[in-house]
């Protein structure tokens, strides 16, 4: 059975303070599936910033997203809100 894709997800993750929030996004922005990724930092810390993150696409690549967190040191605490849709219809 196929899965209908996912087309947003809101994270809450930690990330150290480099690279920067803004190359933060782009890198995960960068990953497939992914058209555009929104960054609030909820609050800064002596070692890392806690941040929510929203990536929206068509049909985000998940692993991928991690998978970028996870290599520029940030932490997914929570998967917050995700958006499954099948855009498809069937035809008569």
């Amino acid at each position: 059975m196929a899965t209908a894709p996912i087309r947003r997800v809101v994270l809450d993750l930690l990330k150290p303070h480099e690279p920067t929030t803004l190359e933060f996004a782009q890198r995960v922005a960068s990953t497939d599936g992914v058209t555009g990724v929104n960054v609030t930092v909820i609050e800064v810390d002596a070692e890392v910033e806690n941040v929510k993150m929203t990536v929206e696409g068509d049909d985000v690549d998940f692993e991928a997203v991690e998978s970028a967190i996870t290599e520029l040191g940030g932490s997914l605490h929570s998967i917050d809100q995700v958006a499954c849709e099948d855009s498809e219809t069937p035809q008569d």
